[in-house]
């Protein structure tokens, strides 16, 4: 695969300095263009179409959250950011990762390859005919179709499902890389047994019991994942929790 094509933007230059030497030293990246200016940056990232976007969140006349709202489907965004409040943020528009200033060159690493899993599982699952998924008779498992072939996955395995723009992650307890299918998030909900599982967020839907920890109601922890759920799941989240607490 080749190395993934991206955007720097960030308002202070010598972040976009530290940005465009680390993706010198990442072989997997390679620097396209570098912006101070959202809007500048913007029309470029329309018109060349980069793969991976390393954005700053607070920006002069336009913050990266709003500029990451108008970038084209394939484009993933990775927020550079000084202010950890953002993180949950990023969950609305589905971003690839969140990393916190300062930022070490190892966390770097760890996001950028993230970034190139997914868009490897991406190309996969594009070669592939469309998925579909299928309940076998005992109704604790499902088919996926991935990487050319049907998989079968236990519905126990499932830790959470993931949305990203026309595909699927299933994140299971068993293994470290997700399943990836091109199917929506609405057939998974439907095919996934109620009483099980939940979906919380427009692009995730947890397994019940394999949430950690909730703070202040609304942030669920599972495993190493935070997952906020959003305003359109609350009323249901809110009495999920009301059924299963001692208060």
């Amino acid at each position: 695969m080749s190395p993934l094509r991206c955007i720097v933007v960030d308002d202070e230059p010598l972040a976009v300095k530290m940005l465009e030497n680390f993706i010198s030293r990442t072989p997997i990246l390679a620097l396209e263009a570098s912006f101070t200016d959202p809007v500048a940056a913007l029309a470029a990232i329309r018109e060349r179409q980069p793969q991976l976007v390393f954005l700053d969140i607070q920006m002069p006349d336009l913050s990266g959250m709003e500029l990451s709202r108008m970038v084209p489907e394939q484009t993933r965004i990775i927020f550079t950011t000084a202010f950890k409040q953002y993180a949950f943020d990023s969950y609305e528009v589905s971003a690839l990762d969140f990393l916190l200033k300062p930022i070490r060159y190892q966390k770097f690493l760890e996001a950028a390859e993230k970034a190139n899993r997914w868009f490897e599982m991406v190309e996969a699952a594009r070669q592939a005919p469309p998925a579909t998924l299928s309940q076998p008779e005992d109704k604790t498992s499902v088919f996926v179709k991935t990487d050319g072939q049907l998989r079968k996955v236990e519905f126990s395995d499932i830790r959470y499902v993931e949305g990203m723009k026309d595909y699927v992650l299933l994140h299971l307890c068993s293994e470290r890389q997700p399943v990836v299918t091109h199917i929506t998030m609405k057939a998974v909900e439907e095919l996934l047994p109620a009483a099980a599982f939940m979906r919380v967020h427009r692009s995730y839907i947890v397994a019940l019991d394999k949430i950690d920890s909730i703070e202040g109601s609304y942030d669920i922890s599972v495993g190493d994942t935070l997952i906020h759920v959003s305003e359109a799941y609350k009323p249901a989240f809110e009495k999920y929790l009301a059924q299963h607490s001692l208060r």
